[in-house]
């Protein structure tokens, strides 16, 4: 019986501190080193202001070597609608594993944009959708595996996803601000903790992001793009990454980003044909953690449709 204890008591600080974990990279919102290039997922206004067709990919893998570390994976498409391309619609899909924890969520996002000048435009942008929620704790390593704390999984449980955001673009200059959920929702039943006589429920608190980004032009061949993000989330500190890039011929991207208290990162972009751009990121932790992996990486891919002739020679660097 004292060894059941110690047991469940190990499991129970184990699952605790997974649970933070989960609370801060999964089922919070995921984060990403190439935020500059998946503006969409966190902001709906950004659709549709490329002013083409764009698909967007993105695949990371988060402390490498970490036995059930965080693996992420996106996939955006948007395009301009209406007769003066002043609306955007597009589409948004998150996968989140961590550990025994599976989060997937699909969002519609939507964008009206009013020309405030001649070269800016303001956008307002709504996004919807469902988040889908699985735990298997069979996942877990346990010493006792009848324990019946960890015999109720997580099946399927299914939320609603209502965000909306602002994105102030021209071709040199961005800013945006968003909440992608407005919703606060739980993501652990009670009843399945109840036998450990523990109420430890993980809530989806909003996250506020704040980006922007200008281009700037050093001499005929080379750019420079600085970019930032800010995420605010209550009770949580404040994430901060600030990223410098080269643009050299407009074909190679080259720079680093820095998260505050977190990470370093390489940048590495190219533009292998008008429509058709791949970007690589390393991430070293500058934490503690870095001592139990081996990194982190990220590749993204974006691919352009044009619809007119005129955008392929009007290129966009973000």
């Amino acid at each position: 019986m004292t060894n059941l204890k110690i047991n469940r008591n190990h499991c129970l600080v184990a699952l605790t501190f997974l649970s933070a974990i989960i609370t801060s990279y999964g089922q919070q919102d995921p984060q990403f080193t190439q935020y500059m290039y998946n503006t969409q997922v966190i902001n709906p206004a950004y659709a549709g202001s490329r002013e083409v067709l764009s698909f967007g990919f993105l695949g990371r893998t988060q402390w490498v070597g970490l036995d059930g570390s965080p693996e992420t994976g996106t996939f955006t498409v948007n395009s301009p609608i209406g007769l003066y391309d002043n609306m955007g619609l597009g589409l948004s899909i998150v996968y989140d594993k961590i550990g025994p924890a599976m989060e997937s969520n699909i969002t519609v996002d939507y964008s009206y944009s009013i020309n405030l000048s001649y070269n800016y435009k303001l956008a307002f942008g709504l996004k919807a959708g469902m988040d889908v929620l699985d735990i298997d704790y069979t996942r877990l390593t346990l010493s006792e595996q009848s324990d019946p704390f960890f015999q109720s999984n997580v099946d399927n449980r299914l939320r609603p996803q209502v965000g909306a955001g602002l994105y102030l673009n021209s071709d040199r200059f961005y800013a945006g601000l968003s909440v992608p959920n407005f919703l606060n929702t739980t993501h652990f039943d009670e009843s399945s903790l109840q036998n450990a006589n523990t109420n430890d429920i993980a809530i989806e608190r909003l996250h506020y992001f704040f980006i922007t980004g200008y281009v700037f032009d050093l001499n005929e061949n080379l750019k420079f793009k600085p970019a930032t993000l800010v995420k605010y989330v209550s009770g949580s500190p404040l994430q901060w990454d600030l990223s410098a890039n080269f643009l050299i011929n407009e074909k190679l991207t080259l720079g680093a980003s820095y998260r505050w208290s977190a990470a370093v990162s390489a940048l590495a972009g190219f533009q292998i044909t008008p429509g058709f751009f791949a970007g690589f990121g390393y991430d070293y932790q500058s934490t503690n953690i870095e001592q139990y992996s081996n990194g982190s990486y990220e590749v993204f891919l974006r691919f352009d449709i044009f619809n007119k002739a005129d955008r392929v020679i009007t290129p966009r660097f973000f």
